[in-house]
């Protein structure tokens, strides 16, 4: 039996390192500890046996963008310590499936959505079910997310949903040429948390999700504690409609 490691896993050993590196390189630049930022692998269209070897390489959090792509995937591996992630759009009637497999939903982003997913958590969970705001702060019309205007009123009816924790804001930045383009995007995000903080005081504003392969490092820079990185750690694109 061979027991070399295969040359996928050795990609996989250098690209974790590269990311968790420049995670502490850029935590350490403005004075934050790299302990408080959480790596997001981002494993839609991967297969489950690289999320696997991305666990046993010290992984914990996996996100996912598809339901119906996610749900065989986590019922096939779901370890003790394993964190998964809905980071993609979710339609109102797929929350339901979403409550009983996901640990949390990081895209809320209208009352209908978060009151589907409060009823089911009633239901199907022993404790709330955490979740995030997804915010358009950039306006884009191709991106989902509402618009930052919006966001303290949503934030005070999710509030008072009884089985939902809002624990912070989500965001997807444009993509540039320059990842120094998107810094004011992150920069507004984490201020319209601060002003949260006071606004809808009964929410713990503890997480603002922010930054992907191209831009985890601005993000964590202007106050990311979650980055979503999936190409940096799992490679390039290999399947069609991979992001």
């Amino acid at each position: 039996m061979d027991n070399h490691p295969s040359d996928e896993q050795e990609r996989l050993v250098s690209n974790i390192a590269t990311v968790r590196a420049s995670i502490k390189e850029a935590a350490e630049r403005v004075g934050r500890r790299p302990e408080e930022i959480t790596l997001i692998a981002v494993s839609k269209t991967k297969p489950v046996a690289m999320v696997e070897m991305a666990y046993r390489l010290g992984i914990s959090d996996f996100g996912e963008n598809r339901v119906q792509e996610a749900l065989p995937k986590i019922a096939e591996f779901r370890p003790q310590g394993i964190r998964w992630h809905m980071i993609g759009r979710l339609q109102s009637n797929k929350a339901h499936k979403v409550v009983s497999s996901f640990d949390t939903v990081q895209s809320i982003d209208s009352l209908h959505l978060a009151q589907a997913l409060n009823r089911y958590t009633e239901v199907e969970r022993k404790e709330r079910l955490p979740v995030l705001l997804e915010v358009n702060i950039a306006g884009e019309q191709s991106k989902a997310g509402i618009s930052k205007t919006e966001v303290p009123g949503l934030a005070r009816q999710i509030a008072e949903l009884p089985y939902l924790d809002l624990q912070g804001l989500m965001t997807v930045a444009p993509r540039v040429n320059n990842p120094e383009e998107v810094r004011p995007i992150f920069r507004a995000l984490r201020s319209l948390k601060d002003r949260l903080r006071d606004e809808v005081p009964d929410c713990s504003w503890q997480h603002l999700s922010m930054g992907m392969t191209d831009d985890y490092c601005i993000a964590i820079e202007e106050g990311a504690t979650i980055v979503r990185v999936g190409r940096a750690i799992f490679g390039e694109r290999i399947y069609k409609g991979d992001q």
